[in-house]
């Protein structure tokens, strides 16, 4: 898990470096957690060194050489570093191609099968992401309003409010009534033409003279008005140059602008082709406005809304007759948008529905959604305290607040949740709660857009139900994801070595210089004790003695107790614990044995693994070379921790950097957990796969746990069979 880099000018050049350099960045823009670069050559970026920075959760690669790099609720300074360094002083570097090598650079540029839907959601959701901020504060104006409003401090109701509560009002209808003027500008610059055009042809029929058409009592003549008997509602049409146009409030739709800047798009860049460069400024905005804005107001805008209310319709006949089915979907569909960026359509709908019923009834059933995704991020807090991790104790802190104050799920999901595979099941057994819930109870409306956080839980009706349905959602994922943990049993006894590893480290200089890459991986394939094996590590860096006698060997390789004791007395440590019996512990391998101070691996020299030995194996099949329970398997097979039943724990380890083969070459024959005898076969490594690999072959066997035992004698100098004694371990 990442933090925060301590300097952010520092970050910024290195995420600029990792994308290619300023002179490979098109353009960038952010949303709420993500760095969005359009990129010259995409395949410039160096996504595994981006993905090591501390303050990077994680990397997107998209079609189309388009790059995201998730940065969290940082990401708005971020951007701001990174477009005041003086290489970004333009905004980007614009590469200088001839015509033909944009038409080959396009024909050739692969974007997939499915590219155009690509496109089609990049342009959505790019049309609504910078309203973020907008909108979140709109809705908490509007959670706000609605905890007064229950108080009974004010009826916002009410026909007759006075002047200070219609401008609270106001305040948050600005943002609503005017976001089809906010989504052209935004549209438009998506499809790189003047978003100030659009603008100003979505802003033509948002004028009060346009609005003001729809008032049948104005005297404007031209207008005719009819009722429909059935729902109630007024429909006008005005004679504008002798032909009918359908009269709408276009307050607060979105697929009018969505669907007038695709054509806008087509009408100014044939516009572009027609008049010379030198007039374009003039006559490309004047023609565009005056095509533009009649379609609009008799072809698109009509057409709009009409597919708007329909599309609303349609979810709303889903949620009238099929509730419970309706309630699940929602948010078990969420957790898959989200990620890719595509859950905005489903927020498009949310606004429509607003507009067209005046009321909505998909943000509740989200709202299980985010609540499930909160509470296994609150899960994941819980055990991070449990278990002393400090940097994911502070991610999950973060991602928590912003969710539960913010309704904003990215945090935990490019923090957390996508990066451990075991959390997504489990939060969407949640999400079928709350889903399941609200469905059973009737559902849960709101006649406002809100982010579903604390905050907001006042705009939804019935409150009660949707209480209800949040907390056991959140309850649900919280106590899954805690109870089960989010890491798998090989993970966490990864995790609490290299959290025993740091702690001892911190008290020990010479230990903590090791190189901490090297460290986390040799540790991760230590034994649930890794604790002492740490300690171990520090005691013989700070004393420069450790517990075995290995100092002193006889002719044979073994060596003596009254030597291990000269060797502490020598240190100034003193043996207080008398020696018990001896525990034999077999080699793993046949070969020559050598010290740990002949391995060509720093952190093994150090002994803070604990004492042992190393040998040169003549064969690949590595056995167990005690009766003992498999604690630990890695993954790639290269490393084995196992644990006596008198509490001896023993690590295996095969090769130096050979977790870089990721499996190759090595077939695991056991699994972690499972109980195993001397001389049981683990795993048949090709030993020719890692010289070819260019890796030392030598195997490694320590005692990780070394500092809790009074002798650990490594008998080293000989050439040994598998299963003869290499090691003698007095408690």
């Amino acid at each position: 898990m990442n933090t925060p880099a301590p300097g952010p000018d520092a970050l910024a050049e290195d995420i600029l470096r990792g994308v290619g350099g300023p002179e490979n960045v098109e353009s960038l823009t952010h949303c709420a957690t993500r760095l969005r670069f359009q990129l010259h050559d995409g395949d410039k970026v160096d996504q595994a060194a981006l993905d090591a920075l501390d303050g990077v959760m994680g990397t997107v690669p998209q079609s189309g050489d388009r790059f995201q790099v998730v940065i969290g609720g940082a990401v708005a300074n971020v951007y701001s570093r990174i477009m005041n360094l003086p290489s970004m002083t333009g905004g980007g570097a614009p590469a200088a191609k001839s015509d033909a090598e944009v038409k080959a650079a396009i024909r050739a540029k692969s974007r997939g099968k499915f590219a155009w839907l690509d496109n089609f959601f990049e342009y959505l959701s790019d049309s609504f992401r910078p309203l973020m901020g907008v909108l979140l504060g709109a809705s908490l104006i509007i959670a706000i309003a609605s905890v007064l409003d229950a108080l009974g401090v004010v009826d916002f109701r009410a026909a007759d409010k006075s002047a200070t509560w219609v401008f609270v009002d106001a305040m948050w209808r600005s943002v609503l009534y005017f976001l089809p003027i906010m989504v052209a500008y935004n549209a438009a610059r998506k499809l790189q033409i003047d978003p100030w055009v659009g603008s100003a042809v979505m802003a033509a029929v948002m004028t009060p003279n346009f609005t003001g058409l729809l008032n049948p009592e104005g005297g404007t003549p031209g207008i005719t008005c009819t009722t429909n008997a059935t729902l109630g509602t007024q429909n006008c049409v005005a004679s504008v140059f002798g032909l009918p146009m359908q009269l709408n409030d276009y307050g607060g739709q979105v697929f009018v602008p969505l669907l007038m800047v695709a054509l806008l798009a087509l009408v100014y860049k044939g516009l572009q082709r027609v008049f010379p460069e030198n007039v374009q400024l003039v006559f490309v905005p004047f023609f565009s406005m005056l095509i533009m804005i009649p379609v609009t107001a008799f072809l698109i805008g009509p057409l709009g809304i009409w597919a708007g209310n329909g599309i609303g319709a349609g979810l709303a006949w889903l949620n009238g007759n099929a509730p419970i089915v309706f309630a699940i979907f929602i948010p078990l569909l969420y957790p898959f948008l989200v990620p890719l960026g595509l859950h905005w359509p489903l927020n498009a709908l949310m606004l429509q529905n607003i507009n067209a019923l005046g009321y909505d009834f998909i943000q509740g059933p989200m709202g299980a959604w985010n609540f499930a995704c909160f509470g296994a991020t609150a899960g994941v807090l819980l055990l991070s305290i449990r278990h002393r991790e400090p940097i994911m104790r502070q991610t999950a802190t973060g991602a928590l607040a912003a969710g539960l104050f913010g309704g904003i799920s990215e945090p935990s999901l490019y923090g957390i949740h996508l990066r451990f595979k075991r959390i997504y099941p489990r939060m969407l057994v949640g999400c079928l709660v709350g889903g399941l819930i609200v469905g059973i109870l009737g559902g849960v409306d709101t006649s406002a857009f809100a982010f579903t956080s604390l905050l907001t839980i006042p705009v939804f009706d019935p409150m009660g139900v949707y209480v209800i349905a949040i907390a056991a959602a959140f309850v649900t994922a919280l106590v899954l994801v805690y109870f089960s943990d989010y890491m798998t049993p090989a993970q966490r006894a990864e995790a609490t070595a290299e959290r025993d590893a740091a702690e001892a480290a911190s008290q020990s200089p010479a230990v903590a210089a090791e190189p901490a890459a090297r460290e986390r991986e040799l540790v991760g394939a230590g034994v649930g004790g890794a604790a002492s094996a740490a300690a171990a590590g520090a005691a013989s860096a700070a004393t420069g003695a450790t517990a075995p006698a290995g100092p002193a060997t006889d002719a044979s390789g073994t060596a003596g107790a009254a030597d291990a004791s000269d060797a502490d007395a020598a240190s100034g440590t003193a043996s207080t614990v008398p020696a018990g019996p001896a525990v034999q512990i077999a080699a793993p391998v046949g070969g020559r044995v050598v010290g740990l101070d002949e391995v060509p691996d720093p952190v093994f020299a150090s002994r803070a693994l604990g004492e042992g030995v190393g040998i040169e194996p003549v064969d690949g099949r590595i056995l167990s070379p005690v009766d003992g329970e498999l604690i630990t398997v890695a993954g790639t097979g290269h490393a084995f921790g196992l644990r006596t039943a008198d509490g001896i724990e023993v690590l295996i380890h095969i090769g130096i950097d050979t977790v870089q083969m990721k499996g190759e070459g090595f077939d695991v024959q056991v699994e972690s957990g499972q109980r195993v005898s001397a001389g049981d076969l683990l795993v048949v490594v090709d030993l020719e796969a890692v010289r070819a690999a260019e890796h030392p072959t030598v195997t490694l066997m320590t005692i990780t746990n070394t500092a809790q035992l009074a002798e650990v004698a490594p008998r080293t100098g000989a050439d040994v069979a598998a299963g003869e004694t290499v090691v003698t371990v007095r408690r």
